[in-house]
């Protein structure tokens, strides 16, 4: 079992019932899954660029990502195909979500230059959060690799019903929010 499952069940279950005053352990919110974006927008004239990005966002997620293509064609925009690849994403359950959760609030964040805590507003109504990193070199398994500098979007699905529940779990991870 991963730390975070452990430290989940044996302390975050506790304090969240006692603090919502949940009538069974069952309810209280978890993580559903932790979803990887990361758009490349030359990706579409050269492959060389989206076979790296996905090396990249695959030694960070511990699999192999998604290529996600464009569902219009947009000329103007890049000579943007309908079809042609646009980004990557990679959707983490169960124990490589909880180690990518661990990785990132312990390892990852403190290793942000400048880093401050992340926004406490970024919840989208119904107890999911969503993060921008700017570059992906923060995360050790990337250390040095990669020349071009990439960011990412890390979107976290929880079963929180409200912004408030879910920020509280989070807080109880201890997710680096700024005060």
């Amino acid at each position: 079992m991963a730390r975070f499952e452990e430290f989940y069940k044996g302390e975050v279950v506790p304090k969240l019932v006692e603090m919502f005053g949940y009538k069974s352990p069952m309810e209280v919110p978890s993580f559903e899954k932790i979803v990887l974006n990361m758009g490349i927008g030359e990706g579409a004239s050269d492959k060389k660029l989206i076979e790296a990005a996905a090396v990249d966002l695959a030694n960070i997620a511990g699999q192999k990502p998604i290529v996600t293509k464009a569902r219009k064609a947009i000329a103007a925009f890049n000579k943007l195909r309908e079809g042609s690849p646009v980004g990557l994403k990679v959707t983490l359950r169960k124990r490589q979500m909880m180690e990518f959760l661990d990785r990132l609030i312990t390892i990852a964040f403190p290793r942000e230059r400048d880093f401050r805590g992340v926004s406490g507003r970024s919840f989208d109504g119904r107890g999911n959060y969503s993060i921008g990193i700017k570059d992906i070199s923060i995360f050790p398994e990337n250390d040095g690799l990669g020349t071009v500098v990439r960011g990412m979007d890390i979107i976290i699905v929880t079963s929180a019903k409200t912004d408030e529940e879910a920020k509280a779990l989070l807080t109880c991870f201890k997710f680096p929010f700024k005060n």
